[in-house]
């Protein structure tokens, strides 16, 4: 598997503002979160990083609902890096990662640490920017110098797919949003019947990407004991006979 460990570390965005278009990304993947929250059940759901702390998950059936950001923010609940997470193994029942990954040194410890608290059977949710979509292409392209999208890694919901079931996670649906480029203001937005017949016939061109992938809980199975046959013994009808005297 190609290494995603990177040199340095990205610029890191504190808010959706950060990009031309962030509030549209932000609210096309708080919808479609909010939705998959409603399969998650427990007692704790973590979102990791600034822009996951922006989230609104109102469907969601857990109740305390916290996030962690690198740094103090509004939206604040804890502070501490994504690559340690500080919570005990098998604790957490869902995260949510909104393009945590997009901005990070070392993806693949965010995700081994979410591997590590997780629950058994519980949910992590994770959006990304698509690199074969107009967007993706705009990365390389001398426009808007400046912004925060040309620092995103751009990882493919494939490539995030096998990193998830490498550590155990079956995916459960992957929905793909915005067909345009989001280095500009989004002013109009695709008709529902358009977006519905690109999301159907040409998927891999969406510039953001949201994943729901349940931990694999595999069954353990009693390994049971050889049986063991116990000898049983029978009485047989005979008779002693002494020798006759002579």
């Amino acid at each position: 598997m190609r290494s995603a460990l990177q040199r340095s570390a990205p610029r890191y965005p504190s808010d959706w503002s950060a990009f031309p278009a962030g509030q549209s990304v932000r609210a096309a993947v708080e919808s479609v979160s909010d939705e998959f929250s409603q399969r998650i059940f427990g007692y704790h759901m973590a979102k990791i990083g600034s822009l996951s702390s922006q989230i609104n998950l109102e469907n969601c059936q857990v109740t305390h609902q916290f996030s962690q950001t690198p740094s103090m923010s509004p939206f604040c609940s804890l502070v501490a890096e994504s690559t340690q997470l500080p919570y005990e193994e098998n604790s957490i029942d869902g995260f949510l990662l909104a393009n945590e990954l997009d901005f990070a040194q070392d993806p693949h410890q965010i995700l081994r640490e979410v591997d590590r608290c997780i629950t058994q059977s519980g949910y992590v949710i994770i959006s990304g920017f698509n690199p074969y979509s107009l967007t993706g292409v705009g990365k390389y392209l001398p426009i808007k110098r400046g912004n925060l999208l040309h620092d995103a890694r751009f990882f493919s919901a494939t490539r995030v797919q096998d990193w998830l079931t490498l550590l155990g996670f079956d995916i459960i649906e992957t929905r793909y949003l915005l067909f345009s480029m989001l280095f500009f203001n989004q002013h109009r937005s695709l008709p529902a019947s358009w977006h519905n017949k690109l999301s159907r016939y040409l998927p891999w061109c969406s510039s953001v990407y949201v994943i729901l992938a349940r931990k694999r809980v595999w069954p353990m199975t009693t390994i049971r004991p050889k049986w063991k046959l116990k000898p049983r013994f029978s009485t047989v009808g005979a008779s002693m006979r002494l020798p006759a005297d002579k």
